[in-house]
C-alpha cells in the first residue's frame, strides 16, 4: 500500500540506485501513515552516522487521537538496511556530490513500513533546462506527426 511519493526527485536529482530499507517508528506514526495523513520528503535526505542510517527531516504529520506526547514530526528516524549496503551507500556518498535521498513510503505485505532510497547526484540548473526544452521538443514533434 503506498503512502506518500516524493514528486521533486526526478527534477532535482538524477537517480543511481535505489534501495528498499525498513523504517523504524513509534506506534501514532504507524497509524497515521495507514490514514493517508500529511508526509513531506521536503529538505528530507539519509546520513549514515557509526554504521547506522538514519532518515532525517522527513514530516509525518501526528496522529489525530494520539494520547500524550506525541513524536516529534521531524525527528531522526533510524533505517533497517544490511551491512553490506550500508557500507555501499558510506563508500558512494564520500565521493563529491552524491547523496541519499527517500523516494516513497509504502507497507509491503500490507504489515512492514518500508522506505525507498536512492543514491542520487543532484543535477545542475542547465541540465534541468536542457531537459525540459528536449521535453517540449518531443512534445511538438509529437503533436506535428498527429496532424
Amino acid at each position: 500500500m503506498l503512502v506518500a511519493v516524493n514528486k521533486e526527485v526526478n527534477r532535482l536529482y538524477q537517480i543511481l540506485e535505489t534501495y528498499e530499507a525498513g523504517i523504524v517508528l513509534e506506534g501514532p506514526e504507524v497509524k497515521s501513515l495507514r490514514n493517508r495523513q500529511a508526509v513531506s520528503f521536503k529538505d528530507s535526505f539519509v546520513r549514515i552516522e557509526k554504521g547506522e542510517a538514519f532518515l532525517y527531516n522527513l514530516y509525518i504529520s501526528p496522529y489525530s487521537k494520539s494520547t500524550i506526547n506525541p513524536p516529534d514530526p521531524t525527528r531522526k528516524r533510524k533505517l533497517l538496511l544490511k551491512k553490506r549496503e550500508i557500507l555501499r551507500l558510506m563508500g558512494k556518498v564520500q565521493q563529491r556530490g552524491y547523496t541519499i535521498i527517500p523516494l516513497k513510503i509504502y507497507f509491503k505485505d500490507n504489515k512492514w513500513a518500508k522506505v525507498e532510497i536512492a543514491l542520487a547526484k543532484g543535477k545542475k540548473l542547465y541540465d534541468r533546462r536542457r531537459e525540459l526544452k528536449e521535453r517540449e521538443l518531443r512534445r511538438e514533434l509529437s503533436k506535428w506527426k498527429g496532424l
